[in-house]
């Protein structure tokens, strides 16, 4: 407004209009729900009061659209999810994360699991702008002080929870509805793009396309499709390459919407409509017994190739004398075998 004149400015307004609508429903935002108000700040046209600049503009100002939005409902009622943004440690006061309540209440004495890795400590306090809290509600951005965990052990992308009552687990993969905004090629599968979902970012591998969508109806327009470009809508089946925390969206909105981006830009957005969880102590996470017992296979499976070529390179000798040859090979392999089983450390061969 403050560059155009009356005139030039219903223009450009209609020029925007129709420009960001266009894009705004391909994100699933409905034409009859949005508002475009043409404003000045530097004239303070249109802001409280209507303008008489704006006679061809009959919606309202730029305060009675914002008094008409709906306030969204917290959801307080559910499980807590809380995406970590950053992880301190501080003197006096040990491990302290912080971030904003996605759902759920975060109260200080409460014991919270951290999710990929399952580790759990107690909170024993709640700050919000230098303010200790009672409790901490969706939508509250607050920073928890945490004990008998590390910062070590924690970092941006973890999900903080309630460890009684339904903890966040990791998503081994899980399925998308997805819309390709901006590719310039071919999406099909193996794909590896990053994927944003609240403050985790983590590349995936499109490990299956199920099937090829309208955008509108949302009805199948093509099964198992050979790839997706520029436009298009599909159900994707999505493997994280690091362990990662995601929700359905019709569950846990806030963690089930994300956005991809390649190539330096945004390729395409989506929702999540089912994950796969693991629990923690099934996520991955290697005690020592289980590395020690992976170790000795993987030892004895090298043990077998070696004896393997021992018996090509000591076929002279057994051809002489096979019983000589046979007890040399036999002691040999009960001899490394026997050693494998007192393993303390990785042995990478």
């Amino acid at each position: 407004m403050d560059a155009f004149g009356p005139l030039s400015f219903k223009y450009r307004y209609e020029e925007i209009v129709i420009r960001l609508s266009s894009f705004l429903m391909k994100v699933g935002y409905k034409p009859d729900e949005l508002q475009f108000v043409p404003i000045s700040g530097f004239k303070g046209d249109n802001l409280i009061e209507p303008s008489a600049k704006h006679f061809w503009y009959k919606g309202p100002t730029l305060l009675e659209a914002l008094n008409r939005i709906k306030e969204p409902k917290r959801l307080s009622d559910k499980p807590l999810r809380l995406p970590l943004q950053g992880v301190y440690k501080i003197g006096g006061i040990g491990t302290v994360a912080a971030g904003c309540v996605r759902t759920g209440v975060l109260k200080p004495g409460m014991v919270v699991t951290f999710a990929p890795n399952g580790r759990q400590g107690e909170v024993t306090s709640v700050q919000m702008d230098h303010a200790d809290l009672s409790e901490a509600l969706p939508g509250d951005n607050v920073g928890f002080a945490v004990k008998n965990v590390s910062d070590a052990h924690l970092s941006r992308g973890y999900v903080a929870s309630n460890s009684k009552h339904h903890p966040a687990k990791e998503a081994t993969h899980f399925t998308s509805n997805v819309i390709i905004t901006g590719h310039p090629g071919r999406i099909g599968n193996g794909y590896t793009p990053v994927l944003y979902c609240h403050t985790s970012r983590i590349a995936v591998r499109f490990a299956k396309l199920f099937a090829k969508l309208d955008k509108k109806s949302q009805k199948v327009i093509e099964k198992e499709p050979k790839f997706l470009k520029k436009g298009d809508g599909g159900v994707i089946q999505m493997i994280p390459t690091k362990p990662m925390v995601v929700e359905s969206f019709y569950e846990y909105p806030s963690l089930g919407r994300f956005i991809v981006r390649d190539m330096r830009q945004t390729v395409a957005v989506g929702v999540i409509l089912a994950v796969n969880n693991n629990y923690p102590s099934e996520s991955g996470k290697i005690t020592k017994s289980t590395l020690k017992k992976r170790t000795v296979f993987q030892v004895k499976s090298q043990v077998c190739t070696v004896i393997s070529k021992l018996f090509s390179y000591s076929f002279p000798i057994w051809v002489l004398d096979p019983t000589v040859a046979g007890l040399f090979l036999f002691s040999l392999y009960a001899i490394i075998v026997s050693s494998c089983e007192h393993l303390d450390f990785v042995c990478i061969l």
